[in-house]
């Protein structure tokens, strides 16, 4: 049975940061049949975290929600973006993890704002965090700024892509690719 854990560190109720969270969920349940995925909202566990932090000890719900991120064959971590980078909550919950716990494990890495301006910290604040835990991080990352809420965009594309993604890694093969159509077969029509 494959476990995924879905992070979700939206701060306000509702969240966009907790809507995106479940249509990774959703996304990641039909490519990958019978997973079990469990929704972690860090929201809940403020206080705890604060705790933790400062004791060097989660407990409670808590450490059910360590056990969980420690435990699972798959993560999904999902972050607004405050200050140009992924927000305390999430970090606070990162720095009570132990450091060798996401080791090999694949991450599909995700995050909201106001504006399209912020989709970098994917790149520039979540991957090397990763990184440095040595987690194997999906190469397509979601981020979703408030017009893609709105309307149609390329949102669902990118989410179906990095599930997918997160599914090949899961059961050790690449994706599935598109055929490429050489220059000769576009000319053919």
């Amino acid at each position: 049975m494959t476990r995924i854990a879905v992070l979700s560190a939206g701060v306000s109720t509702p969240s966009s940061t907790r809507l995106l969270a479940d249509r990774l969920a959703a996304a990641a349940g039909a490519a990958v049949p019978g997973a079990v995925i469990e929704v972690i909202e860090l929201r809940s566990l403020a206080r705890e975290l604060a705790d933790a932090v400062v004791t060097g000890f989660p407990a409670g719900a808590l450490a059910e929600a360590v056990r969980a991120v420690e435990t699972a064959d798959a993560v999904i971590a999902v972050t607004p973006v405050f200050a140009a980078s992924y927000s305390g909550l999430f970090k606070m919950f990162v720095d009570v993890l132990d450091p060798d716990a996401l080791r090999g494990t694949p991450v599909l890495l995700a995050a909201t704002a106001g504006s399209a301006r912020h989709s970098l910290v994917l790149e520039h604040a979540m991957r090397p965090l990763f990184s440095y835990l040595r987690a194997l991080t999906v190469p397509t990352a979601v981020f979703a700024a408030s017009e893609d809420w709105a309307g149609a965009t390329p949102l669902a594309e990118r989410i179906d892509r990095a599930t997918a993604e997160l599914a090949g890694l899961l059961d050790g093969r690449r994706p599935a690719r598109k055929p490429t159509l050489s220059f000769e077969d576009l000319l053919a029509g």
